[in-house]
């Protein structure tokens, strides 16, 4: 329920969400399974482009060497690490994908001052 209600208080929106969280021992990074709906159809490789070109993300989907997102490799950056972009197989409008991130770093702290830094980029805050 955590996650249910911290992404509808984040997003400031009462769009339906799901999610199932899983406690794994981790020494600093949390990963997700995210499944998505897009108002139209995405290519995966349209997804993975946007996810490479979005400041704070790393893409990392190399199948063929088996090169995914691990919490080890995530602990102590600031980026949030994504792969396993998948099309959903029963939504044409849906893609899933795998992340990780260092919760103290990028959930916590840092993200913190890049909400601060955009609020005053935009001009909300002085």
């Amino acid at each position: 329920m955590k996650m249910y209600n911290e992404t509808r208080k984040i997003m400031h929106t009462d769009a339906k969400c799901s999610a199932m969280c899983v406690r794994v021992s981790s020494l600093r990074s949390h990963s997700e399974s995210v499944w998505i709906e897009t108002e139209k159809p995405i290519s995966v490789e349209d997804a993975q482009r946007a996810i490479a070109a979005a400041p704070g993300c790393t893409l990392v989907d190399d199948p063929a060497t088996l090169t995914y997102p691990m919490p080890l490799d995530t602990a102590g950056k600031d980026d949030v690490f994504v792969g396993r972009v998948r099309k959903d197989l029963t939504d044409d409008c849906g893609l899933t994908f795998w992340l990780s991130g260092d919760q103290i770093r990028k959930g916590a702290a840092l993200n913190a001052v890049q909400i601060g830094e955009y609020l005053i980029k935009v001009g909300n805050v002085k």
